[in-house]
């Protein structure tokens, strides 16, 4: 006959420690639930699955793609937090990236129908280099009936994970994951910055990779596993199957661990402008990181949300003005050298869209900078494929001791690198509509996301 756990440790008998340990941290966290069940925090969470087809352009790439068959499912996944009058909703769609001319209707829609407004309401894209085109970038354009169907399911998860509401409570932790990414930008012996191509004479990274993977579960008073939100910093890009839509490594591994765990799981891309996978298959990534979420919500622990609020505010940025000669030169150093084989395309389409922004230079454009508090933990959105620099520049100078970049977030306004990024050249840097803000933008969103955290800071 098995032994209870609790009767092996009053009689001295440590074995099967694990299975004792278990025992006691599931009884004392179903005691803590009962005991804290009128802290007043509320949580929905809910996933809406996202239509697609053969027909539909894949972004992602120099060229539009085309995906045969594909493997999980392309989602909206919101979570909804309630504390006392104040609502936020989190929600992340397995695209590559939405702008405000797709967004902000969604907003309004959002503050319409349920009351959330646009500063309570965050909406991050994962950044699947595998999922129909949602805009306008390199040779290609949205797919319209996709992007429709995207705009409809953010407000369709957003209402199914209100209806679900059921009192809750926080727990946090944070964990890492170091394998999965490294710093991309690699320096060439050559002086240039590596992107594609061979990859026999790297010299050295040229900035950080951030390994901070923090974990945000919220259980019901059962003990019921109700939503997990985590967050990570590397370009979404691989597939078990090649050639086909998927959500990738990161929303693979949201999907299994719901099917293991139960609850909804959602990812927010971090900073990941400048980091990537560069050796392992997107399978081997998968499994790593659902080891590393797994590993960290076993250690999480209960967190009070003593305070929940919000705030969002718009920032105005320039079109950069630049040197046609200049570009094109270091579009044709590269990809003659690198990508001879892709060059002709590569400099051509990139030709088309500084065609497209020449007569654009210096125009006045406005993005929007976002920061939540949920209790003592900071998540900020920012409107870009953010250099990892940045972003942990933002975790270190915010109030909080937790802070994490949500990029991508409520609009897309292309790659965002700091000061020594754009010094040292690269295709993140190279002007076309995925790299077009002037220099200097990456360093003033910061200083106001800094800004909106103090603020909140500030909140008795």
């Amino acid at each position: 006959m098995r032994t209870h756990p609790l009767a092996a440790i009053l009689r001295g008998n440590f074995q099967g420690w694990h299975a004792t340990r278990r025992f006691l941290v599931v009884a004392t966290l179903m005691l803590s639930h009962r005991v804290g069940a009128a802290d007043g925090l509320r949580v929905g969470a809910a996933a809406a699955d996202l239509e697609a087809d053969d027909s539909m352009v894949i972004a992602g790439g120099i060229e539009a793609g085309r995906g045969q068959g594909q493997e999980g499912k392309l989602r909206c996944v919101a979570v909804v937090i309630e504390k006392a009058d104040t609502r936020v909703a989190i929600v992340a769609c397995d695209v590559l990236m939405l702008t405000r001319r797709s967004l902000d209707p969604v907003m309004t829609e959002i503050q319409q129908r349920f009351g959330i407004p646009p500063s309570h309401t965050l909406i991050n894209c994962t950044h699947t280099h595998h999922a129909p085109s949602t805009m306008r970038v390199h040779d290609y354009g949205p797919d319209a009936v996709f992007t429709r169907r995207v705009q409809e399911g953010i407000v369709r998860a957003v209402g199914n994970a209100l209806s679900n509401l059921t009192d809750a409570r926080f727990f946090f932790q944070l964990g890492e994951e170091r394998t999965v990414g490294q710093n991309s930008r690699v320096l060439l012996d050559d002086g240039q910055v590596f992107w594609i191509g061979p990859r026999t004479n790297f010299a050295r990274p040229t900035g950080p990779f951030d390994a901070e993977l923090p974990v945000l579960a919220f259980r019901d008073l059962e003990n019921r596993l109700r939503a997990v939100i985590f967050n990570h910093s590397t370009h979404t890009i691989g597939t078990r199957a090649s050639g086909r839509r998927s959500p990738s490594i990161y929303g693979l591994a949201a999907q299994e661990l719901e099917a293991q765990l139960g609850g909804t799981v959602a990812f927010l891309e971090g900073a990941s402008g400048s980091t990537h996978n560069l050796d392992l298959t997107g399978d081997e990534c998968t499994q790593r990181i659902k080891a590393a979420v797994f590993a960290t919500l076993n250690r999480a622990t209960p967190r009070e949300i003593s305070r929940l609020s919000a705030r969002k505010s718009p920032l105005k940025f320039h079109v950069r003005r630049f040197d046609d000669a200049a570009e094109e030169a270091a579009v044709q150093r590269y990809c003659r050298k690198y990508a001879p084989s892709g060059a002709p395309v590569i400099e051509r389409v990139f030709r088309t869209m500084r065609d497209e922004l020449r007569p654009v230079q210096g125009e006045e454009r406005e993005t929007w900078v976002q920061a939540i508090r949920i209790g003592d933990i900071a998540l900020v959105g920012v409107p870009a494929e953010y250099f990892t620099q940045l972003g942990i520049d933002i975790k270190n100078r915010s109030p909080f001791r937790y802070t994490y970049v949500a990029e991508l977030a409520n609009d897309w306004i292309g790659y965002l690198p700091n000061f020594e990024g754009h010094k040292l050249g690269g295709y993140q840097v190279w002007t076309g509509l995925q790299s077009y803000a002037e220099p200097g933008t990456g360093e003033r969103i910061a200083d106001e996301a800094i800004r909106l955290l103090n603020e909140l800071a500030r909140v008795p």
